[in-house]
């Protein structure tokens, strides 16, 4: 059975109608077999709920937190979408995979790093629209998708 982890702009694409890259986010999504898993972890659970719920974001289609849990909830429901359980060792991959940032500040590479960590030792492909991400992914061995 394959795997597959979206990133929070992912979820985000799949979730809101309006935004850039909705319709390849669901053309994706419906080339999914129903036997694959889709998963959500913690940080993409909460980014999404989050995002949702902000203003900045969303505008005024802003959504109340128990509006943006809903959702998600209703992901769930979603035979192929489950909440993915950390992986064992989660810690000693992310801190190895973060190892040559060490010396540079922290940026959005941080949480691409733990995306790359937890797809890697979650054993799924990531899937992301962020070019750089991709190719960060290319260069760590790890399997990618990017939606077109």
């Amino acid at each position: 059975m394959i795997s597959y982890f979206p990133d929070l702009n992912v979820w985000l694409a799949l979730t809101v109608g309006p935004h850039e890259h909705h319709q390849n986010a669901a053309n994706w999504l419906d080339s999914v077999s129903g036997t694959a898993r889709i998963g959500f972890s913690r940080y993409t659970q909460i980014g999404l709920i989050r995002l949702l719920a902000n203003s900045a974001v969303m505008g005024t289609g802003a959504l109340t937190l128990g509006k943006a849990w809903a959702v998600y909830e209703r992901w769930l429901e979603d035979p192929r979408v489950e909440l993915f359980p950390e992986p064992g060792d989660l810690d000693r991959a992310f801190r190895e995979a973060l190892s040559p940032f060490f010396g540079k500040a922290a940026s959005q590479v941080l949480g691409d790093v733990y995306l790359l960590a937890f797809a890697k030792r979650s054993d799924a492909m990531l899937v992301t629209f962020d070019k750089a991400l991709f190719k960060l992914a290319q260069r760590q061995n790890c399997a990618g998708v990017f939606p077109a």
